[in-house]
């Protein structure tokens, strides 16, 4: 690379990079409106007009906070946790494509940090290392709740990455690659894959759910078992990135759930624009994809209860793993007929 586009790369990180924290601390407010409103109530509204300060107020509050280490926990390890949790969760967002090129001062700038032609791999990857970010800090916590909590996460996530692996077979399938950016390209305008693939995205939904560790799929953090799962001997900034971590997560997810199945920044009538106008609307188009799942992902979680962890189980592995394999199979030999292989 040129001097100029590592520059570039570099600058796209950073804005990334903030743009991503910025809106995982306000999804925690979005979040606490989304439940106020759901349960009649009127939720954060002392911080600032109508409460948009109350994300800074958490956060500040979290900073200040006393930062302890438990005797008789792994320092390290208890230290890196939360570091892993947080690194995994940004990571994802590198090859995503937000947009088609846009042009300022003459230069062509790629609304994507890395177009790799394994980027949905890289995806895939780096969320089944984000279970070690809390296996080891539920581990070096020394606490037994904590330590059933990492052990919760680590069989749950991995049990719903086999379905989810098995679904993004049948998108590569489909797209004939594993480039996010291909992906997207083969769903211009209205050709989205959750036509042709509504079951996929049903158990890609599912499995997204689980891999957050979010309700109803949130045992890790199951207060009413583990007083607060993995992270119950953290405090200060370290917990905090957990519960950055999580939105993140929740962030990501919904941006690769409308990568796969929605078109990404494709948009019906696209073909009438051009130039920055396209790439404008394209980051539009995919950001209000993304902020509808973000909101259906906090109303499941205020409307249904915790499965039980038999009953989580039972699902990833006895439900949704033979209806990928099956969806799987269908889709290859359709496949198969359409390129005249029989």
């Amino acid at each position: 690379m040129e001097t100029s586009e590592w520059i570039e790369k570099f600058v796209l990180i950073v804005i990334l990079f903030l743009v991503t924290l910025g809106i995982a601390a306000y999804l925690t407010y979005f979040e606490r409106k989304v439940a106020a409103w759901f349960q009649d109530r009127i939720g954060p509204d002392r911080a600032g007009p109508f409460g948009i300060l109350q994300p800074l107020a958490d956060g500040g509050k979290l900073f200040f906070k006393e930062d302890f280490i438990p005797f008789a926990a792994e320092k390290w390890l208890f230290i890196l946790g939360p570091g892993i949790a947080m690194f995994t969760a940004l990571m994802t967002g590198a090859v995503i494509p937000w947009s088609t090129d846009l042009v300022l001062f003459g230069q062509e700038i790629a609304l994507q940090v890395a177009d790799v032609n394994i980027g949905i791999l890289f995806i895939m990857g780096f969320l089944s290392i984000g279970v070690y970010g809390i296996m080891i800090g539920g581990w070096a916590s020394n606490n037994k709740y904590s330590l059933f909590s990492a052990i919760r996460a680590s069989s749950q996530m991995i049990s719903y990455e086999l379905a989810m692996g098995i679904v993004v077979i049948t998108i590569v399938m489909m797209s004939g690659s594993l480039s996010l950016r291909d992906i997207t390209n083969a769903q211009h305008g209205m050709n989205w894959n959750v036509f042709y693939q509504p079951v996929a995205f049903i158990v890609f939904f599912v499995c997204a759910l689980a891999e957050t560790n979010r309700a109803p799929f949130d045992l890790p953090e199951c207060e009413s078992e583990l007083i607060g799962g993995y992270h119950t001997e953290y405090g200060s900034m370290k917990m905090g990135f957990y519960l950055f971590a999580e939105y993140v997560s929740l962030f990501t997810s919904s941006v690769v759930i409308a990568v796969l199945f929605f078109g990404g920044y494709n948009f019906p009538g696209m073909d009438y624009f051009e130039g920055n106008t396209l790439a404008l609307l394209g980051l539009g188009a995919l950001f209000l994809k993304t902020f509808f799942f973000v909101f259906v992902f906090m109303w499941i979680r205020w409307t249904l209860p915790r499965f039980r962890f038999d009953q989580l189980m039972h699902l990833g592995w006895k439900s949704l793993i033979p209806i990928s394999l099956i969806n799987m199979l269908i889709t290859g030999i359709v496949t198969a007929f359409n390129e005249g292989w029989f």
